[in-house]
């Protein structure tokens, strides 16, 4: 299974970064799945004019980037909250494409630096992956307090953080091999 990772956030220090390398590291161990980091700072999205099917004059690298969406078996968002929402600059790459998006199990992790993990970003998240056609999976992977629960290399400091993402891949794991079945012909 494909399933790569947006980095939603291109912010100068984003923390979050952080959390995509762990997800990165965690979900590539697992023997079933090829996963990389699509990070919106390295592709750089203009703002976004039509979809991308639209236009006949790609932006540099979006021809790239979506077919990495569509060859993806399942997606992870990893995005900090910005002001109780999520980046703008996650919004357009989401904007500039939509069938890639149809039918794909996405699971959403939410990055803050306060108490709340991001929730009101995830809530957000949710509501516009549906509006795509994926499906945002049951669980999610909110980080509070981002300074404190993670070293700057990536590393957890809550013993509990093993038994969260474990939880998290569980549930993307089943919904992804459940939508894999289902696209498969009779």
């Amino acid at each position: 299974m494909f399933i790569p990772i947006i980095l939603g956030s291109t912010r100068r220090g984003r923390q979050s970064a952080k959390i995509a390398r762990f997800i990165l590291d965690r979900l590539g161990k697992t023997p079933e799945v090829e996963t990389e980091l699509l990070d919106l700072a390295e592709y750089n999205l203009p703002i976004m004019e039509e979809r991308l099917r639209m236009r006949d004059d790609p932006p540099p690298r979006a021809q790239e980037f979506s077919d990495k969406l569509q060859r993806a078996d399942a997606i992870v968002i990893v995005t900090p909250e910005y002001n109780n929402g999520y980046p703008g600059v996650l919004k357009n790459a989401l904007d500039y494409f939509f069938p890639e998006y149809k039918r794909k199990p996405i699971g959403i992790v939410t990055v803050s630096a306060g108490g709340f993990g991001g929730i009101n970003c995830l809530a957000q998240l949710r509501l516009v992956t549906l509006a795509l056609g994926a499906y945002p999976i049951p669980a999610s992977f909110p980080v509070s307090k981002v300074n404190q629960s993670f070293a700057d290399d990536g590393t957890p400091q809550d013993p509990g953080t093993d038994k969260r993402i474990a939880a998290f891949f569980d549930e993307l794991l089943f919904a992804t091999r459940a939508f894999t079945a289902a696209k498969k012909p009779a």
